[in-house]
């Protein structure tokens, strides 16, 4: 049985004092869940925001990674200095990476094995745009970042991995895949790690929703039989907002 995944990621908001009341709030109210919750918030707050989840059930999480440990990389935040602050996961591939900022799947998948190789946990983002689901290719992207995301990823080390799906058109749009719509995309990504892996390894790995998730939405979504918890944008900012989805199945 896979465990329920709620990860609210923060983006470019929140200053570390505001990080540190949000991140406060969250830790005494969702002390009892059941469910796997981590928070990533933006790189100045991580400092912060590790002291405050410290020994909670809320595991901190970075936004992005270098591809490299170490160097000349001007504005880049490397693996090292994540995992000394006490990072235990990364979102990597994320949609606002690969098109606002040119990174490619071969990037990506640099990234990914470096994070593993250090022993952190893993988000990959997978999902298409709007002109890619309408020319009815979104499987066949979904499955060549899969691919191209996980070269040379062993199945052993998929247990560093969860894949969050999220449809580039129902980001922060208000708009969101129907329940069928994200399950069928879900399905398909399982079926390609069993493909790429083996059975066992597709019934193992957790696939989160990510795309305007709110209250409303939330418990028909994780209803589906591929849907194992959310990656939560917009949401995931409040309180009010976030405990619902956290506490989805309560």
């Amino acid at each position: 049985m896979r465990k329920p995944f709620i990860a609210g990621n923060w983006k470019m908001n929140k200053t570390p004092s505001e990080a540190k009341v949000l991140a406060a709030d969250l830790v005494n109210q969702l002390k009892d869940s059941t469910n796997k919750l981590l928070v990533a918030p933006s790189f100045t707050c991580l400092a912060t925001v590790a002291e405050v989840v410290k020994g909670s059930n809320i595991m901190l999480g970075a936004q992005n990674m270098a591809t490299v440990e170490q160097g000349a990389h001007t504005g880049e935040t490397s693996v090292l200095m994540l995992k000394d602050l006490g990072v235990e996961a990364v979102i990597l591939g994320h949609s606002e990476r690969r098109h606002i900022y040119g990174e490619t799947d071969a990037m990506i998948n640099q990234k990914v094995k470096l994070a593993i190789a250090h022993g952190l946990e893993v988000l990959l983002c997978v999902g298409e745009t709007i002109d890619e689901r309408e020319a009815g290719k979104a499987v066949d992207v979904v499955n060549t970042q899969l691919e191209e995301g996980l070269k040379d990823v062993a199945e052993a080390d998929l247990k560093f991995v969860t894949i969050a799906y999220e449809p580039v058109w129902a980001i922060g749009t208000g708009k969101t895949a129907t329940p069928q719509d994200a399950q069928d995309i879900h399905l398909a990504a399982r079926s390609k790690v069993a493909d790429l892996y083996s059975k066992d390894a597709a019934d193992k790995i957790c696939i989160q929703y990510g795309g305007s998730v709110n209250a409303s939405n939330v418990k028909e979504l994780m209803g589906q039989p591929d849907i194992d918890g959310g990656l939560i944008g917009g949401a995931s900012l409040t309180p009010d907002a976030f405990l619902p989805i956290a506490n989805f199945n309560k």
